[in-house]
């Protein structure tokens, strides 16, 4: 009996003896990556260098615990009084006067009688001093001038007036009424951030092994915890550029509603507080010394703080180094192309530095380039010209040291950085950065979730103490 052939193939896959190509030993389907294992390194590159961005609070704040939604402190006022729209009822030459002060805010006005007044014309800068004799109602005062010429501007001349003094006849009765101290109360509230990995438990099963350098100084090899701790770098960066960065949700906004309602979203972060209570340089890049005397002219009229930081990015780094430059002797495009930066032997084998740490110029200013406004994931990628980069950043004055303030919470006078950050914190939950594993695999047991979850969690704002001794730097 015959039988069928089921098939019938026409050749066979044998090897032959020599290496030549025949019909039995060709094969159609040769892959390379099927036959050989590539030669592959085990540790990984770092082609972006260090990539976290989170220092400039670690250097210039510092962290403190709260049990509140809400952050309250005090701020000194003025110590001297002065008004800036203030305008006469008299005419030139008269030997007194009565003023009407029409300051924005101004209800009632501590000026007091027995006091004495200087009063400037804001527009020539003639002025006169006078002695208050009467204060008839809450934002008028009546003064006679020391000068026997009488009033030196016309009426309703717009004026400044400040008090500089005090006199009184013999035998005459103690100065009427008393002044209140000043204080502006501040506010923030924490705002909550979040973060999470997951990995199944099928791909923690399968281990291959990275050898790694991390940011944050760990060696050795990782395997999916590799993502894992990419994702704890991520998060850190983001308890610091959220204090930077955050805006308070406006009422009625997208956001508000998100969040809660009005009221209930966003924070007051640095840059927010500064560009609203603080000083703004609105040049994007300081490059002479005349614009620095401004800025330090400023300052005379703030806090005075003698010692103070520049976190710039690196175009407002290397301007003041030119600046600082041109100072020192260098000429762009003279015939020596002199370059007495320091004051060493400019001798070949040496490194020639071209760059400037600091300067002194009525205050100490210290640089420092700031990562943050130079990353190309994060503001270093923005626009920075200032023709289509209106309110682009290019660097932030902050004062060194510290500054006394009354805490509404602790009830007592406490000495601040004047930056630092609150978090929510109680005897029995610590919300500063909090991080929990949920799942069934890597160990956990919490759910019937075939994964592990890392999640990170934090509570916190920024507190940013006399913002009217910063400068930000921006375009426009």
């Amino acid at each position: 009996m015959a039988s069928a052939l089921l098939n019938n193939p026409t050749f066979a896959l044998q090897p032959s003896a020599e290496q030549v190509a025949l019909q039995t030993n060709y094969i159609t389907n040769f892959n390379f990556l099927n036959q050989y294992l590539p030669d592959t390194y085990e540790k990984e590159f770092e082609r972006y260098g260090n990539r976290t961005i989170a220092s400039f609070l670690r250097m210039v704040g510092a962290e403190m615990p709260s049990n509140s939604d809400q952050i309250k402190w005090a701020e000194q006022g003025r110590l001297h009084i002065k008004y800036t729209s203030v305008t006469s009822g008299a005419a030139a030459g008269s030997n007194s006067a009565t003023f009407t002060v029409g300051d924005t805010g101004v209800t009632y006005i501590a000026i007091r009688v027995g006091q004495t007044v200087m009063i400037q014309n804001n527009a020539s800068g003639v002025f006169n001093k006078a002695i208050v004799t009467a204060v008839p109602s809450a934002t008028t005062f009546t003064a006679s001038f020391y000068e026997a010429a009488g009033q030196a501007f016309a009426v309703s001349t717009a004026c400044t007036v400040f008090i500089y003094g005090s006199e009184f006849k013999k035998g005459t009765n103690g100065m009427v009424g008393s002044l209140e101290a000043e204080d502006t109360i501040f506010s923030n509230k924490p705002i909550i951030i979040k973060d999470k990995y997951s990995v199944n438990g099928s791909d923690m099963a399968q281990i291959g092994w990275v050898e790694v350098t991390t940011e944050n100084g760990a060696t050795g090899y990782l395997w999916y915890l590799k993502s894992e701790h990419e994702t704890r770098l991520r998060f850190e960066d983001y308890l610091e550029t959220a204090m930077i960065e955050a805006v308070p949700a406006e009422n009625n906004s997208g956001a508000a509603t998100v969040l809660g309602g009005n009221g209930q979203g966003g924070s007051e972060g640095i840059f927010y507080v500064v560009n609203n209570r603080g000083n703004v340089w609105g040049g994007g890049t300081p490059t002479s010394l005349t614009d620095w005397d401004s800025i330090v002219s400023r300052l005379d009229k703030q806090g005075a703080i003698e010692e103070n930081a520049l976190f710039v990015n690196r175009g407002l780094s290397f301007d003041i180094d030119n600046m600082l430059a041109t100072l020192n002797g260098y000429t762009s495009g003279g015939v020596a192309q002199s370059a007495s930066f320091g004051l060493f032997d400019n001798d070949v084998d040496m490194a020639l530095n071209l760059g400037f740490t600091g300067f002194r110029r009525g205050y100490d200013f210290y640089k420092s380039d700031w990562k943050y406004l130079n990353d190309p994931t994060m503001r270093g990628g923005l626009n920075q010209t200032a023709a289509t980069a209106t309110g682009t950043i290019t660097g932030l004055l902050v004062p060194a040291g510290s500054t006394s303030v009354y805490d509404q919470i602790l009830g007592k006078n406490a000495k601040r950085p004047f930056l630092h950050v609150r978090y929510r914190a109680s005897e029995t939950e610590d919300r500063r950065y909090k991080t929990w594993i949920t799942g069934s695999a890597g160990g956990a047991q919490t759910s019937d979730l075939d994964a592990m979850e890392v999640n990170f969690l934090s509570e916190r704002c920024v507190c940013t103490l006399g913002a009217n001794n910063f400068v930000l730097f921006r375009f426009g």
